[in-house]
């Protein structure tokens, strides 16, 4: 069996785990494969902590959760020295739940921003510092944050320079009634042991997909779609009224990264070896909603971070 269609049995056993949101199952394997990091926000209950693990659980990955409250502290993350005295090396670095293969950071905007800063380095540079030594993340790593964007009491909301490390920011929305009847007999089957227990997958098909997708070509066609795509949101007014009322700062060049990076895995995944304009379009509200700063105008008239890109979209010319 070749590298993609072991993917994409990797991205039909997740569907059968997460009813209704093949979407987000797509996107979710979109980051994965670029090595990226993602934030997922959503109501409560609508499968974004079971969709992380449905992920750990098809692929021979170890999976750890942080659950962020407001009381937790960054060694609680990071993890830190402990003091053995009948060592000849009495301080022992004892690592924290960051060194897994998934990290699923639940509720991250429960916790203050010290806390949340925890995961910059690992997210980054892949790596952890504690009391000057470093530590590499293993191969295989991803950080996976939810957030629930209707509690906002008691919540700090995200510095950007750390949403601009997340690669996506993924919206999950209701199921429709006939993915939701789908869903009760799932659980219903589940609650009688009548669970699906697939052979977990290797990693080495995320790591042979990747050399794939690096030999994706990127023409300067679509280097330059991307480019004006992302100019659009730095200066709106060579494109739009509209853009240029709505639009304080646009995206870092970290997006532009990003959006081409992403558009070479959805490339990849439709059996293409070159990336259309319809591969930048398919992933461009998910690379851009987090990373635009939106004006008080356009906040006090309700415009989405949705509608700004539509309108993008509409103003920058495919050549």
């Amino acid at each position: 069996m070749d590298t993609l269609n072991q993917i994409k049995e990797l991205q039909d056993r997740i569907n059968q785990s997460i009813i209704g949101q093949e979407k987000v199952v797509e996107k979710i394997l979109v980051v994965f494969l670029a090595n990226g990091n993602l934030l997922l926000e959503g109501l409560p209950g609508l499968a974004k902590t079971r969709a992380v693990k449905s992920l750990a659980k098809e692929m021979q990955a170890e999976l750890s959760r942080i659950q962020f409250t407001p009381d937790l502290l960054p060694s609680d993350i990071t993890g830190t020295e402990i003091y053995q005295p009948e060592l000849e090396n009495p301080f022992v670095f004892q690592k924290g739940p960051i060194f897994a293969n998934l990290v699923l950071a639940d509720e991250i905007n429960r916790s203050p921003a010290k806390v949340q800063a925890a995961l910059l380095e690992a997210m980054e540079e892949r790596q952890v510092t504690v009391a000057g030594k470093s530590y590499k993340m293993k191969d295989l790593f991803m950080v996976m944050a939810t957030q629930n964007p209707v509690e906002q009491e008691g919540t700090y909301p995200l510095p950007e320079a750390q949403m601009d490390r997340f690669l996506m920011k993924i919206m999950i929305d209701y199921p429709d009634t006939e993915a939701e009847t789908k869903i009760l007999r799932l659980i219903r089957n589940e609650s009688k042991g009548q669970n699906i227990n697939n052979e977990p997958l290797s990693q080495n098909i995320i790591f042979n997909a990747r050399k794939e997708i690096n030999e994706v070509e990127v023409s300067e066609a679509a280097e330059k779609y991307i480019v004006d795509l992302i100019a659009a949101t730095r200066y709106p007014d060579k494109f739009s009224e509209e853009l240029a009322r709505w639009i304080d700062f646009g995206a870092s060049p970290r997006g532009t990264i990003a959006l081409e990076k992403c558009a070479r895995v959805m490339a990849w995944l439709n059996r293409r070896d070159y990336v259309e304009p319809d591969d930048i379009r398919s992933v461009v509200h998910d690379v851009l909603r987090h990373r635009l700063i939106l004006s008080y105008e356009a906040n006090a008239g309700r415009i989405s971070p949705e509608k700004v890109i539509d309108t993008i979209i509409a103003n920058v010319a495919v050549i």
